[in-house]
């Protein structure tokens, strides 16, 4: 069996992971003149890293519509749309908020100004963007459409087509994408007198604010003492042959460590090795923990994770790649969701779901059974996003009663059905409840839900169980603002960058939604500039 394209000896820039992060790299690099070889662990038929399970949407700063025609697909909805700004001080403020300021302020900053510009650039490179009406809008009456939330635009068909878009932009311009390889480690040598130390415009990055782990389980608590820069790659090609191939330098974009169960148990804390993993099987964090066996200094917050509300029974349910992002639950903020007590035990109108559906997965890992159930009545049940709620083979339960619905949901039916009618008799029903805005309509329970709150009340009623599905890791290596990997001291690791998921800083305990792509693609452009 031979390899296409064959790996070559030497190359000026190696990419290490082709989703959204890497393959930006590489077409940085590559229109700067660069010679550049995207290596991706998986086989054709299973690459594009998590990027290709997405939905696609990609939070940029904007100035409205009319900022975003040149950017996205023309559509007949738009002449009825509106499309409120978002600047990039609500952009950074929404980052502030989420993460309790956690958030790396260097970083953030490149990525609020740079995110709507990076865009264009890709768009003019031949990616495809459009409003997400089913997702980011609800129909008002007189039949015209408001986005909300700040997250208003994603690729056209999703993560698959934003990974088809870049493996088109990749063969337009040239450079070669080897599948099937996997990088093991990475060639060093002694780091020379005068080798570049500092960082562009001495950009601060932000330390691991986790628990240190035990030090026998540490891949950093071996490093070498001698300072060494980075010179290539050692990877195995889908035959099995083992190259080193020299590089320039090595851009590191193959994701987290969250599709390991041990390293998800280290890290994230206990029961996190049950999480169902949304994405790529792949992303298992070898290059992360090689990078600190180098002396790279840990980035980010290494003690949590991106998890979402995920289908908890569907036989198939993890890394998927026909229905990809559909087994997420995110139309909780119209409904309730109980544990199997039959208690409520988050805020599900605390804001709008872009800004809390990254944090209720491990919320949902905390409760009995690790499972909790969305419940809905027949008045909501029409304004469920389609494309997760119809999903084929969907776990769902139904009953025209709340009492029949309880009898057949493994939950304490006594508990559940009281649950309900306090939240029933709780609302204040004087408040106009409005989808499109956090309406202040709220119910006077403990937990209180502070907007959106419907009675249920119309049979049928629906009951859909979830679990924990994780998405990626917050914690990776830490790097500035261009991806240069940096040690405790603040010096670089000479020839090594990191980017996407395994770049730490951006996000703790939680994030805004959209902000992954957009930081991939932001901190991508900028590494393979300076690769």
């Amino acid at each position: 069996m031979s390899i296409d394209p064959p790996l070559p000896a030497s190359v000026d820039v190696v990419v290490i992971g082709g989703g959204n992060a890497g393959f930006t790299a590489a077409h940085a690099a590559s229109v700067r003149g660069r010679s550049v070889l995207l290596l991706e662990r998986g086989d054709e038929a299973e690459s594009g890293g998590n990027s290709y399970y997405t939905a696609g949407a990609t939070r940029i700063a904007h100035d409205g519509l009319d900022d975003l025609r040149d950017i996205v697909e023309p559509d007949e909805r738009h002449a009825v749309t509106e499309v409120p700004p978002y600047s990039a001080d609500e952009y950074a403020a929404d980052l502030r908020k989420v993460t309790s300021g956690r958030n790396d302020p260097a970083m953030t900053d490149v990525l609020v100004r740079e995110s709507r510009d990076v865009l264009a650039w890709l768009h003019d490179l031949g990616l495809r963007y459009r409003l997400m009406y089913e997702r980011q809008a609800y129909q008002r009456d007189g039949g015209g459409y408001l986005f909300w939330g700040g997250l208003h635009v994603g690729n056209v068909d999703g993560g698959k087509g934003l990974i088809a878009d870049h493996r088109a932009v990749a063969a337009r311009l040239g450079y070669p994408v080897a599948y099937g390889v996997r990088v093991t480690d990475f060639v060093t040598e002694p780091e020379q007198h005068g080798t570049e130390q500092g960082t562009e415009g001495g950009a601060a990055h932000v330390r691991d604010a986790s628990p240190v782990p035990d030090a026998s389980h540490a891949p950093d608590a071996a490093r070498d003492a001698t300072p060494l820069a980075v010179t290539g790659v050692v990877c195995v090609d889908a035959t099995g042959v083992e190259h080193r191939i020299r590089a320039s330098s090595v851009i590191v974009a193959s994701g987290g460590f969250e599709s390991s169960p041990e390293l998800r148990e280290r890290h994230l804390g206990p029961g996190w090795g049950s999480a169902k993993v949304r994405g790529t099987p792949l992303n298992t964090g070898e290059l992360i923990e090689a990078g600190l066996r180098l002396g790279a200094a840990r980035g980010g917050d290494w003690s949590t994770a991106h998890s979402v509300q995920w289908d908890a029974f569907h036989p198939d349910n993890e890394g998927n790649r026909e229905l990809t992002n559909r087994f997420t639950r995110q139309s909780y903020p119209l409904g309730i969701i109980v544990n199997r007590d039959g208690r409520r035990f988050v805020d599900e109108g605390e804001d709008f779901r872009n800004y809390t559906y990254a944090k209720f997965g491990g919320r949902i890992l905390e409760q009995p059974g690790s499972i909790a159930y969305q419940v809905f009545d027949a008045t909501l049940r029409p304004m469920l996003r389609t494309e997760e709620y119809d999903m084929p083979g969907i776990s769902v339960v139904t009953a025209d009663t709340i009492e029949e619905l309880a009898a057949q949901l493994d939950v304490d039916a006594p508990g559940f059905v009281r649950t309900v009618r306090e939240y029933n008799d709780s609302i204040d029903r004087s408040i106009p409840w409005d989808p499109t805005v956090k309406d202040g309509r709220a119910a006077a329970v403990e937990p209180p839900k502070s907007n959106w709150a419907t009675p249920l009340e119309t049979g049928p009623f629906f009951a859909y169980p979830v679990t924990c599905g994780i998405t990626f890791t917050f914690g990776g290596l830490a790097g500035d603002v261009d991806g240069r990997v940096l040690r405790d001291d603040g010096s670089a690791v000479p020839g090594l960058f990191a980017v996407g998921e395994a770049l730490g800083g951006l996000f703790s305990g939680n994030y805004p939604g959209g902000s992954g792509l957009a930081a991939g693609a932001v901190f991508g452009r900028r590494a393979g500039s300076a690769a």
